[in-house]
C-alpha cells in the first residue's frame, strides 16, 4: 500500500497516560514510541516531541472523554484525526500482538483511518450545555417519580388527582405536608385543581409519618437545586447560541421543531454542512439509516445502525410531533409507510426526512418548504391510478378511465 503521510503519529489515550508512536519513512526512516502523562505540562511536552520529529498528522481513538484534552492541546499544530475504535478494530492486522499506538500510526500512514466528526470549539461547548440540560431534566423527572413513590407509601393519592405533583398546587400541598399540616390541604389547590376539591380531600387522607416528611423534603430540595442549575444552563445556552441564532431559528419553521429541539440539532451537527458531503452522509452519521448488512445480494437486516443517542432520540421525539400536523408532507409520509412497515419504521423515516431538510436549510440558509400531503400521489400518478384500478377490480367494479379534459369538454358542450 502507498504511504500517504510519511511523518505521522498514533496516540493510544488512557485516563492517566498517553502512549505515542512516531512513524517516519523519510530519511532517516525510524519509529519511536514514548509514554506521557495526561497533565498539561506533559501534553505540551508531547506536542514538542511530535514537532521535533516533523509530524504532520496525528491520529487517536475516541476513548470516552479522555481524548478531548489531548485534542485541545494539539489542535492547530497538527492535522488531527479522531478514529472510531470500532472502525480500527475492523481493519485486519496484528492488533493484539503490537502496541496500539504503533498500529494506529501504521493505519494513519496508509490512509486507512476514517476521521470522525469533531465540531469546532463553540459548537462543542453548546453541545455540552444541551446534553447537560437533558440530563438535568431527566434527574428532575426521576426525583418526581421518587416523590410519588413516597406518597404511595403514605397512601396519599395526590398523583391520581393531579397530572403532575410538581405543579403550583402540588408543591403547595407537599410543602404543607412537610410542615406537618393535615387539615384543609385541599384548600391549597390553585387554578383548575380547585375544581377537584372533593377528589383531593379523599386522596389526601393517608398515613404520613416523620420519615415520609423527611424524604419529601429531601427530594423537593434536590429538585429546587436542579431547577436552579437548569436555569443557569439555559442562560449559558442563550449566550452560546447568539452567533448562530438565526440559523437555529430557521429550523423552527419545520413542523415538530421547537426552539429546544433546534438548539439540540445545532449543537450536535453544527451549522457548517461542508463536513458532510451529502445529506445521506449526515443521516448515516446520525444512525437513521439501515445498517450495511447484505450477503449474496440479499439484505439480511434493515435495523438502523448504531450511533450516539443524543441527536437520534431528539429527532424521533420531534417526528412524533410533526406527524400530528394535518395536511403536511411529513404526516403523509408517516401514514404511507406505517401501512406497509409499521409505526416504528415509519417514524424513523420521518426523522431521517427532517434531518435531510435540516441539512439543506442550514447549508443554504433557507426556511422550510412543505411539499404538501399530495406529493407522493403527484410524484407517481400513473402508479397510483393503476393501484386504485386494481383495487376496484378486486372489489368487483368495472372501471373505465376517462381523461379529465374530455369530461370538461363534454360538460361545456352540454351547457
Amino acid at each position: 500500500m502507498d504511504v500517504l503521510y510519511p511523518r505521522c503519529a498514533g496516540l493510544d489515550v488512557h485516563k492517566d497516560t498517553v502512549v505515542a508512536c512516531v512513524r517516519c519513512v523519510s530519511s532517516p526512516p525510524h519509529r519511536e514510541t514514548r509514554s506521557f502523562a495526561t497533565t498539561t505540562r506533559e501534553l505540551l511536552e508531547l506536542s514538542e516531541w511530535l514537532s521535533s520529529h516533523g509530524c504532520t498528522h496525528v491520529a487517536m481513538e475516541a476513548t470516552g472523554i479522555y481524548w478531548r484534552p489531548v485534542w485541545h492541546i494539539l489542535e492547530g499544530q497538527f492535522e488531527l484525526v479522531l478514529a472510531n475504535a470500532q472502525h480500527i478494530k475492523s481493519v485486519p492486522g496484528r492488533k493484539t500482538d503490537v502496541n496500539d499506538a504503533m498500529w494506529i500510526a501504521d493505519l494513519l500512514a496508509h490512509g486507512l483511518i476514517r476521521a470522525s466528526f469533531v465540531p469546532p470549539a463553540p459548537i462543542q461547548e453548546l453541545r455540552d450545555l444541551t446534553r447537560t440540560r437533558k440530563q438535568l431534566v431527566r434527574e428532575i423527572a426521576q426525583h418526581s417519580l421518587r416523590i410519588q413513590k413516597v406518597l404511595e407509601d403514605a397512601n396519599v393519592k395526590l398523583g391520581s388527582v393531579l397530572s403532575d405533583v410538581l405543579t403550583v398546587s402540588g408543591r403547595a400541598i407537599l410543602g404543607a405536608i412537610i410542615a406537618g399540616e393535615s387539615a384543609r390541604l385541599a384548600d391549597l389547590a390553585r387554578g383548575t385543581a380547585r375544581h377537584k376539591r372533593p377528589e383531593l380531600i379523599e386522596a389526601l387522607r393517608g398515613r404520613v409519618t416523620a420519615h415520609h416528611c423527611l424524604m419529601l423534603k429531601l427530594h423537593l430540595d434536590l429538585i429546587a437545586n436542579l431547577e436552579r442549575a437548569l436555569g443557569e444552563v439555559d442562560t449559558a445556552v442563550g449566550k452560546s447560541l447568539a452567533p448562530i441564532r438565526e440559523r437555529a431559528r430557521l429550523l423552527t419553521t419545520m413542523p415538530g421543531i421547537s426552539d429546544l429541539v433546534a438548539q439540540v440539532v445545532v449543537a450536535e451537527i453544527g451549522v457548517d454542512m461542508a463536513r458532510f458531503p451529502t445529506a445521506g452522509h449526515l443521516i448515516s452519521w446520525a444512525g437513521l439509516c439501515p445498517r450495511n448488512d447484505e450477503s449474496a445480494g440479499k439484505r439480511r437486516s434493515t435495523r438502523v445502525r448504531k450511533s450516539g443517542t443524543w441527536l437520534k432520540t431528539t429527532l424521533v421525539t420531534a417526528a412524533w410531533a410533526a406527524v400530528r400536523v394535518r395536511g403536511s408532507y411529513l404526516q403523509a409520509q408517516f401514514l404511507r409507510l406505517k401501512a406497509r412497515r409499521g409505526a416504528k419504521k415509519a417514524i424513523l423515516a420521518v426523522a431521517a426526512s427532517m434531518l435531510t431538510a435540516a441539512y439543506f436549510m442550514l447549508r443554504d440558509g433557507v426556511p422550510y418548504h412543505d411539499l404538501g400531503p399530495r406529493h407522493f400521489d403527484q410524484r407517481s400518478r400513473d402508479n397510483t391510478i393503476r393501484r386504485l384500478m386494481r383495487r376496484l377490480s378486486e372489489l368487483g367494479c368495472d372501471v373505465t378511465l376517462v381523461a379529465q379534459h374530455a369530461v370538461q369538454k363534454e360538460t361545456s358542450q352540454a351547457s
